[in-house]
């Protein structure tokens, strides 16, 4: 492959606060590294909404990126040096597989979007489908540098996003229950975070993976490092990904693109100079790939700034309360429960609030570990682990800790609201009884 043609004289590095160096010895990464589709990842958060809890969290996909690529050259070089490959079919580890698993590794986010979950859930894009089309577009200086390895590489790279590519020990670095991608986030966002529960033993884990017949497998002696790493992942999902006030930032922030898409949409409703050029593409449902490369948060956050100057009350209120930080409350519920959010949602509009945009259900859930389920909609690959005797068995059938959490979701399902629902309001007398009345309904009901 061309890819060995193009080694550096001298190998680049990266400082960074997770891996200490990132290592780049190859001009094809230093290159797709230096694209401007890849430079953009720069300009989008890792966490969004997340960044208004936890104030250090300003950390972007460019450098979980980076992170995802070294932990992926680690594994490369571990395979390499305890299990080469020595005949073909033998289940070790082919490194003619290091050039799509390294570029794979950088390149797996780049379709991503600023806030990116909430804005595809608005404007129905799809960051993978993304991903797969910036890499295999001969539009893009990503495509023109891969191609440089061989005419079809783009294409093998994308088929492992999109996890067809035949060799899946490739496929499992990316993406499976312990992959790179998650091994640098849950570092990474513990990090930036300034919490201590995505933290677990790196090296440990990448120490005991091994290549096996159809996939990654762990030596049993580092099971308690697999475990720690499991229950790093559940406290994250609990504490941060999962925490109620970026749920709410985000419930804002997706009422607010809902409601500037409904009033470009219904024009006589909306000054047009309140549709910022860059969105009018998503707005219309007609967009670009370049379209789609201007956007990075930058862009989303000057639009909610002009918003806040809107004519219209809901989308310059929901901008303000955003850029301001005014998060709705929330309550948990339940499927008892659920049926007195009818009139919760008609004592809000009593008061004078828009229940479609003041008021919304989240549920959020998350599997700690799954066991692996052949008819599940998308079965997740098990933790194998290799005994002495070079026998495969799944994790939790071993692990008490880890079968004590496999297969059972955590998390919660909530309401959320204004906060003036709970606010005293002495200059609205005539709304009193309403708001007591709400309160009152949260709880009889225990849902505070």
């Amino acid at each position: 492959m061309g890819y060995f043609d193009e080694q550096l004289t001298k190998e680049k590095v990266f400082r960074d606060p997770i891996h200490h160096y990132i290592v780049v010895d190859n001009q094809i990464i230093l290159d797709l590294i230096n694209t401007p589709e890849f430079q953009r990842l720069r300009r989008i958060k890792q966490l969004g909404t997340s960044s208004l809890i936890f104030h250090g969290a300003e950390h972007s996909r460019f450098g979980h990126s980076l992170g995802v690529y070294e932990i992926t050259r680690r594994m490369c070089n571990h395979f390499q040096r305890n299990y080469p490959s020595k005949f073909p079919g033998d289940g070790r580890w082919d490194d003619t597989e290091r050039p799509v698993a390294l570029c794979a590794a950088l390149l797996h986010d780049l379709g991503h979007g600023p806030f990116s979950h909430t804005f595809e859930h608005i404007f129905h894009t799809d960051h993978e489908a993304l991903t797969r089309q910036l890499i295999t577009s001969p539009e893009t200086n990503i495509n023109r540098v891969l191609k440089r390895v061989a005419p079809d590489f783009p294409s093998k790279v994308a088929s492992v996003i999109d996890h067809t590519y035949g060799n899946p020990q490739v496929v499992q670095m990316i993406s499976s229950q312990i992959d790179a991608d998650r091994m640098d986030y849950l570092q990474r966002d513990a990090y930036y975070t300034g919490t201590n529960y995505g933290k677990f033993d790196l090296d440990r884990v990448l120490k005991v993976m091994q290549p096996v017949k159809g996939g990654i497998a762990f030596e049993i002696a580092g099971m308690h490092a697999v475990e720690d790493y499991i229950l790093s992942r559940l406290q994250m999902y609990l504490q941060v990904y999962f925490h109620p006030v970026s749920r709410s930032l985000e419930v804002i922030l997706a009422h607010q693109l809902r409601r500037a898409k409904w009033l470009y949409q219904h024009p006589s409703d909306y000054q047009a100079t309140m549709a910022p050029a860059l969105l009018t593409p998503f707005f219309n449902g007609r967009f670009t790939l370049k379209d789609y490369l201007d956007l990075d948060d930058g862009v989303l956050l000057t639009s909610f700034i002009n918003w806040r100057h809107s004519s219209d009350d809901i989308l310059a209120d929901l901008a303000d309360r955003f850029l301001n930080r005014r998060p709705f409350k929330s309550v948990l519920y339940n499927e008892e429960t659920a049926k007195r959010l009818p009139k919760l949602r008609e004592l809000i509009t009593t008061a004078g609030f828009n229940a479609d945009y003041y008021t919304a259900t989240n549920s959020s859930y998350k599997l700690p570990y799954d066991v692996y389920t052949p008819q599940a909609t998308a079965p997740q690959s098990q933790i194998e682990l290799v005994q002495p005797n070079g026998d495969q068995v799944e994790l939790s059938q071993v692990s008490t800790l880890v079968a004590s959490v496999a297969g059972k979701e955590a998390g919660d399902m909530r309401f959320f609201f204004p906060k003036e629902m709970l606010a005293q309001h002495e200059n609205i007398e005539i709304f009193e009884p309403i708001y007591d009345e709400f309160q009152s309904y949260l709880k009889n009901d225990h849902l505070i």
